[in-house]
């Protein structure tokens, strides 16, 4: 490691310990023949920030070129920033754009590359090919469960037992044309019987009925974003028939994602079908036959404009907007610059950092929605005497993110440098290529569960803590922000970025291997960890006050 300590901006007054500096520590840092220099008035930890100057009470803390905290008490030169002496504060933002000319890293050596894809008829390419089951309601939670079981362990995706098994085997067994009767070819499935479908995906919810018409209006939106998702073949829809998202809902919102309704949706009642082994049987036969026919696809050559990555993070520490976050960004314009599509979201991890956003937004329509859409989300948190200041948890502020704007500041980094082409709210579709803002909370699976509902096939997550984090229907990448980590926890973590804290590589050359391992993993040629370990998330956001 070349220093022990990181100047991020020449307008910082604080420096970030890339090594713990104990006391008396000298840090030299600024350009010329003659650098400031200051010491480590106490030890300062790995991760941690050390004043530059003597702060008094009311000083601003600038991070980033921006403000990130203020001083509430005396901090002495050399000094380390703690919750109690600095607390949360950021910048006055306007929704009046300041361009600033900003090249994106040359994206010329990736445009001819490409993924192996499922292509859909509506001219979106998969990563991945599954078939989904969804409920409309929670009273259905129990039927999808009841079909996960009879489906997965028959078709070779896992171990269940109840009693439409049987049901399932007399289908295989009728399709397979195999001899003796079916209850004698019990044993387990070795081999998938449909060896082109990556899995049947079940996502069970608690909501659909009992809240606002709004709630069940943002259910079917992403549940109609499950649905149209390049990665998935096609649904089968369990309803109970008189609750608040009704199926008809559920193909409004289809329509307007897709007005020819080129995906099979199968949607069964159960108010109508009378008898529950009428539902099942008749949703177990139309669903058997489906899959069938979303085994037919194969995976073909795609060019890299047809991904759209998400661009996430979870259990973030001091390092994030230091290595894996930046790395992210890298990639995300390496990604644009092919004509592909990102996505930033998490709204209140953004809080601080909108100046710099709505100066990146191509118009100013898309700069004042932007706006509008965070003062909005920030008075919902205010109604409830809640704030963006609550969003740190002490994960992230033991590791060194003690305010929200410091946190903000390196999340921003996972955007990179382009122009913001597209900003949506919660649960729109992805339209237009280049990188879109989307409203989500900051909690890891509502956030992921949105991206991936908005279109993502593929999410970057970076994580300086670890988590588990994965998605349904689209690989969920873990890229660790520091290499102990990698080794620790190296189960759930795919990439290690830890490599551009000790020096030993740039921001760069971990981005370009980045991209390479994500094109693999797009290809399906390698599985994420949280697909082995069957990491499977999904928790829609209900329109309330979530960080």
């Amino acid at each position: 490691m070349t220093e022990s300590f990181l100047l991020l901006d020449s307008r910082d007054n604080v420096v970030v310990a890339l090594a713990t500096l104990e006391p008396g520590t000298l840090v030299r840092y600024g350009n010329g023949a003659s650098p400031a220099s200051c010491s480590a008035a106490e030890t300062i930890p790995a991760k941690q920030k050390m004043a530059l100057a003597d702060l008094q009470a009311g000083d601003l803390i600038f991070m980033y070129g921006m403000v990130v905290g203020e001083a509430v008490k005396p901090i002495a030169r050399g000094g380390l920033l703690t919750t109690n002496n600095i607390r949360h504060r950021t910048g006055d933002y306007s929704a009046v754009r300041h361009p600033a000319a900003v090249a994106p890293p040359d994206a010329s050596a990736w445009a001819g590359g490409s993924f192996l894809g499922y292509r859909r008829a509506d001219g979106q390419v998969g990563t991945r090919n599954y078939w989904i089951v969804v409920p409309l309601v929670f009273c259905e939670n129990r039927n999808v469960e009841q079909m996960r079981e009879a489906l997965e362990e028959e078709l070779g995706y896992g171990r269940a037992n109840n009693r439409y098994r049987q049901h399932v085997r007399d289908l295989v067994h009728a399709r397979s044309n195999l001899s003796g009767p079916s209850d004698e070819n019990a044993q387990l499935h070795s081999e998938r019987i449909f060896p082109n479908l990556d899995g049947i995906r079940f996502l069970t919810h608690q909501l659909g009925c009992g809240g606002t018409r709004q709630d069940a209006q943002a259910l079917c939106g992403l549940l109609a974003g499950y649905i149209h998702h390049p990665n998935v073949a096609g649904a089968t829809v369990l309803s109970l028939g008189c609750q608040n998202a009704q199926a008809s809902l559920l193909m409004e919102e289809l329509r307007a994602r897709d007005p020819e309704l080129r995906k099979p949706v199968l949607i069964f009642e159960q108010q109508k079908s009378g008898h529950e082994a009428a539902l099942m049987k008749q949703a177990l036969d139309q669903t058997f036959a489906a899959l069938a026919e979303a085994n037919r696809v194969r995976r073909e050559p795609a060019p890299l404009a047809a991904l759209t990555v998400g661009l996430q993070c979870g259990g973030s520490d001091g390092f994030s907007g230091i290595s894996a976050n930046p790395a992210v960004g890298y990639v995300s314009d390496l990604v644009v610059g092919v004509g592909g599509k990102t996505m930033l979201s998490e709204f209140p991890e953004l809080h601080g950092v909108e100046q710099e956003l709505i100066n990146r937004c191509a118009t100013d329509e898309l700069a004042a929605r932007f706006s509008n859409l965070m003062q909005t989300y920030a008075a919902r948190a205010r109604a409830v005497q809640s704030d963006f200041a609550f969003n740190p948890s002490p994960g992230n502020i033991r590791d060194g993110l003690i305010t929200d704007a410091i946190k903000s500041a390196g999340a921003a980094r996972k955007g990179g440098v382009s122009r913001v082409s597209d900003v949506i709210d919660y649960p729109e579709y992805v339209a237009k290529p280049g990188l879109t803002l989307q409203c989500t909370p900051g909690n890891d699976v509502e956030s992921v569960t949105a991206q991936v509902g908005a279109g993502c096939n593929i999410v970057l997550f970076t994580t300086g803590l670890g988590t588990p984090t994965g998605n349904p229907i689209a690989p969920v990448l873990k890229i660790s922000t520091n290499s102990k980590l990698a080794e620790r926890m190296g189960d759930i973590i795919d990439f290690d970025a830890g490599g551009i804290v000790t020096g030993e590589t740039t921001v760069a050359e971990c981005a370009e291997k980045l991209l390479e391992r994500s094109i693999d993993v797009a290809s399906g040629n390698r599985l994420t960890k949280a697909e082995e370990r069957g990491q499977i998330d999904f928790i829609p956001w209900k329109r309330g006050v979530s960080l």
